[in-house]
């Protein structure tokens, strides 16, 4: 499909550089075919049902974007450059790929040196500006390093309006993050407070987590004109036995899947057969979801308002109908619905 057949106007005033708060404070549309219903995150029980599955991702943002110098050549034309880099899927204990800037400046053999005695050799240049980064510590030790010398990864869209601060180490992780490794958050769970999860448990609605760690891949812009010559990043993600096994009895059951975010979306669609049972799954997935598509595993999706021509918003056009999304995404703009990682979310039922 033509790339273009995704755009429309935002307003740049609609793209929201802090959230609101408490989180469950923020506006939801649910959107039902061409029925369109103003609510909040806090009014999210409303719309479930008991025996109904909610599925969280549960990783944990990483500052994964890092500063550092690539050392010149002593005696050489090759003077020190400052690099920026963030991480965006890990390799091996020691190993990642990376978004450099300014990647060009690089070659494989460099050394870029961070702060915290933390240092990296470029290993291997890609396309878009990607590199593979070796670093001279491994596991527990090059987390360490990275937490301390390391940024929070704000989508760039915020982080060129305004500099990222410690209420944005706070802001921009859920609730219910457990296992590190995205740089990138899961933004439909920021709207979730623990008082919003008491109400789902008292509701009846079970709740399940998965792990997939978001990576930087998706705030890259589509580069093409045609989605079939996309290439989507590569994510690791994680679905336990004990997680598929109750997914799958509540379907069975009659309950409806709900996912929380397109994160868990993508990784429950990934491990799902065409008999629409939910295999545990431990790997990376690449998938890339756009309206023909269809879907396996999620009945509803919890999302929030994605860019235009974006992978996301193409899901969710596969999701709900892109006539469907076009005519929500107009009435989410003209009602001042705020847009993207801290913006307002909607409740999508499938189309």
């Amino acid at each position: 499909m033509e790339v273009s057949a995704f755009d429309f106007d935002l307003p740049e005033d609609r793209i929201a550089l802090r959230p609101v708060s408490p989180r469950d404070a923020s506006k939801m549309l649910v959107v039902q075919g061409a029925t369109l219903t103003d609510s909040t995150a806090s009014a999210l029980t409303e719309w479930l049902q008991p025996g109904d599955v909610l599925v969280f991702n549960d990783t944990r943002v990483i500052p994964a974007r890092l500063k550092g110098v690539r050392c010149g050549d002593p005696d050489g034309p090759r003077q020190d450059v400052a690099i920026e880099v963030t991480l965006h899927l890990r390799e091996e204990l020691n190993q990642w790929r990376a978004f450099a800037k300014p990647s060009k400046r690089l070659r494989v053999g460099d050394p870029i040196i961070f702060s915290h005695d933390l240092v990296a050799n470029v290993v291997e240049k890609l396309d878009g500006g990607e590199v593979v980064l070796t670093f001279n510590k491994s596991g527990g030790s090059l987390d360490a390093s990275i937490a301390l010398g390391g940024i929070m990864p704000l989508p760039p869209y915020i982080a060129s309006k305004r500099a990222t601060d410690d209420q944005d180490l706070i802001d921009y992780q859920t609730v219910y993050a457990a296992h590190d490794g995205a740089v990138a958050a899961p933004t439909a769970g920021l709207h979730f407070t623990d008082d919003l999860l008491a109400a789902i448990d008292a509701k009846g609605v079970v709740r399940v987590t998965l792990t997939l760690h978001v990576g930087a891949g998706t705030f890259l812009p589509m580069k093409v004109d045609n989605t079939d010559d996309h290439q989507m990043h590569a994510e690791y993600g994680e679905i336990t036995p004990q997680a598929a096994s109750q997914i799958n009895a509540a379907r069975a059951a009659g309950g409806r899947i709900v996912s929380v975010g397109t994160t868990a979306l993508r990784l429950l669609e990934s491990a799902t057969g065409d008999d629409g049972i939910v295999q545990p799954f431990a790997d990376q997935t690449s998938i890339f979801i756009t309206p023909g598509y269809r879907f396996k595993a999620v009945d509803v999706l919890m999302t929030n308002f994605h860019l235009p021509k974006s992978t996301l918003f193409m899901l969710v056009s596969a999701f709900a109908g892109m006539d469907t999304m076009q005519a929500a995404y107009g009435y989410a703009i003209e009602n001042e619905y705020r847009f993207y990682s801290y913006g307002d979310t909607s409740l999508l039922f499938q189309n």
